[in-house]
């Protein structure tokens, strides 16, 4: 705990609640009301200042600030109660973990006297969030809790951004103390590094002016770090003419039109891309954290590359691959620094060598490892969501999905030029995230054009969303591929569990347009291929909440897949029109 400090002007715990959030620019909360946290929720009541958002459950609260805060660049907040409440936030607190995305979550508690005599409602908040958030705090005294908060913004916002949680028992909202400015907060005891260590630069520069097959491999830590990295990426490799690849969590940091894009890698990756990552002798990692999605199997990852590493977060860097250059920093300012000193140097490339390298590239990509044939009267997943984009790439568009198939399809066929408008659950692939998390996005948004792409199952877990989606009159859509199936879970069981396919579907499915229509929403069905355009024209059309029900075949498996245990060229790929399945080298396994 920090040192105490001498407050300001007197006012409740409560009412320093709303300062600090107000004077820290926050604009809009996430939360749901509980006797731990009636203090708080009184003075919103009593201000202008900050929008509250009421869910209909906690883990929704801490989604919609997640997807709040990856759409604008800005922290995310949620507000619950103690007990339930704080341990119903748990699963988003953790999935903002994974995925770096910076979170605060305000949680009531009970009275300071009555901690661990095992009052109504009461939890080990602090204890049961501590291994799922970057820091957290339980506040006993008023006189610490304005600094406290302003500290929690610091943590959350600074380095490797991540979720925070402030645990403020009833009582501590109810005593009076002197407010602390964020002027007078000693932030000095963490601050990260944002340079690069000079040599290291140097040393990837050098690589890069005489590498033959090099390759960017770049994650969510681009994003993450602003507007300038994604800028600054860009200007690299179009500078250099290197190839670019992306994880699932930094689709958007290099334009998806960019002629040195090769679409994304990884399990679900596209072939040009996987093949380029096995055969390079140079990756350059931005912001990425070789997660095992990623890297396959790790004795064959990349076997003949160096490996550069720019990290801002020292316990990624040699946790999962060593790094032959390891370089912590701020991605931008790594890139600025490095793009500086390659430009002094003359700009230099292994010219001969890259070309060589891009005639290999070409080759792979002509494979077309994304072509599929829309046929006969159902709608293949591949197709409605190749429509989709075709139909949606002109306007202000912000994509989220749940976790599955659709989200992989999603991830393949949308693209995007921009970073900041792809919301999706990565690290902890959390069912349920994309409907709460399109809410907040489209709360932060207004006029945007907002669509969450989800399976059936997938959306289930959080369709009460829909209270908070029509009350609020938020025109999200809900476009869900519904296969009547655990669609990944489905396709794992038919490639490598002998097609047992152990309670891998759903019985007892809703009417989805009958469902939206018990909110006051507009549901759509789909299931013939000649009538998609027009009815995802209406879905756009729409000026409220609208659940698109797309009746896709069942069985369709989502490919290329890099099976488990298995390198960068050992994929799986769908042959064209069937189910059949082929290996990289184009023999025909299933």
């Amino acid at each position: 705990m920090m040192n105490k400090q001498t407050g300001g002007k007197q006012m409740t715990g409560a009412d320093m609640v709303v300062k600090a959030l107000v004077d820290q620019g926050v604009d809009t909360i996430f939360g749901y009301p509980g006797g731990a946290v009636l203090p708080i929720y009184d003075a919103i009541f009593q201000q202008q200042k900050i929008r509250h958002i009421l869910v209909r459950h906690e883990q929704a609260a801490v989604h919609a600030a997640e997807g709040y805060a990856r759409s604008t660049g800005r922290i995310g907040v949620a507000l619950v109660t103690s007990g339930p409440g704080a341990t119903n936030a748990v699963t988003g607190l953790t999935d903002a973990l994974m995925d770096s995305i910076p979170v605060i979550v305000l949680s009531g508690q009970v009275p300071t006297f009555m901690i661990g005599s095992d009052a109504f409602q009461e939890a080990d908040t602090v204890g049961i969030t501590r291994p799922c958030t970057k820091h957290n705090w339980l506040v006993k005294d008023t006189a610490d809790l304005s600094a406290v908060l302003h500290e929690a913004f610091h943590v959350a916002t600074s380095g490797r951004p991540g979720p925070v949680l402030v645990d403020i028992p009833k009582d501590v909202q109810f005593a009076s103390a002197g407010y602390v400015p964020k002027t007078r907060v000693a932030t000095s005891h963490y601050q990260p590094r944002l340079r690069g260590d000079a040599a290291e630069i140097e040393r990837m520069v050098e690589l890069i002016e005489r590498a033959e097959r090099p390759v960017f491999y770049t994650g969510g830590g681009v994003i993450n770090s602003g507007p300038a990295a994604s800028r600054l990426l860009r200007e690299f490799v179009g500078a250099t003419g290197f190839p670019i690849t992306s994880t699932l969590m930094g689709l958007g940091a290099y334009p998806a039109s960019g002629e040195a894009w090769l679409g994304m890698l990884g399990m679900h990756g596209l072939y040009e891309a996987n093949m380029a990552m096995h055969g390079c002798d140079l990756m350059i990692n931005v912001g990425a954290r070789f997660d095992d999605r990623i890297t396959g199997v790790l004795s064959a990852f990349s076997p003949q590359s160096k490996k550069v590493h720019i990290d801002i977060d020292a316990s990624s860097i040699n946790k999962v691959v060593k790094a032959d250059v390891p370089i912590l920093g701020d991605v931008a300012h790594v890139l600025e620094d490095a793009l500086a000193l390659w430009k002094s140097r003359g700009s230099k490339t292994n010219a001969a060598g890259l070309a060589k390298w891009w005639k290999k590239i070409e080759g792979w990509r002509a494979v077309d490892c994304l072509k599929f044939r829309q046929d006969g009267p159902t709608i293949k997943p591949q197709h409605a969501v190749a429509r989709l984009e075709a139909l949606t790439k002109g306007h202000d568009r912000y994509i989220c999905t749940e976790v599955g198939q659709h989200q992989m399809w999603a991830a393949q066929y949308l693209g995007f030029e921009d970073p900041n408008r792809w919301m999706t659950s990565g690290g902890l692939g959390t069912m349920g995230y994309g409907f709460p998390a399109s809410i907040g996005v489209q709360v932060a948004h207004p006029d945007a054009l907002v669509i969450n792409v989800a399976g059936e199952a997938s959306w289930l877990m959080n369709m009460q969303e829909m209270g908070t989606a029509a009350q609020y009159r938020l025109p999200v859509k809900q476009f869900i591929l519904n296969n009547e199936r655990l669609g990944m879970v489905r396709q794992w069981q038919e490639l490598l569990h002998g097609e047992r396919y152990s309670h891998s579907w759903s019985e007892s499915l809703p009417d989805f347009v009958k469902l939206a229509e018990a909110f006051g929403a507009k549901g759509i069905r789909c299931s013939d291929p000649a009538d998609l355009d027009e009815a995802i024209a209406e879905m756009i059309a729409h000026d409220g909440p609208v659940i698109f029900d797309c009746l896709v075949e069942k069985h369709e498996n989502c490919f290329p897949m890099i099976p488990s245990g298995k390198a960068h060229n050992e994929m799986l790929m769908a042959e064209a029109g069937t189910q059949g399945v082929i290996d990289a080298k184009g023999s025909v396994l299933v």
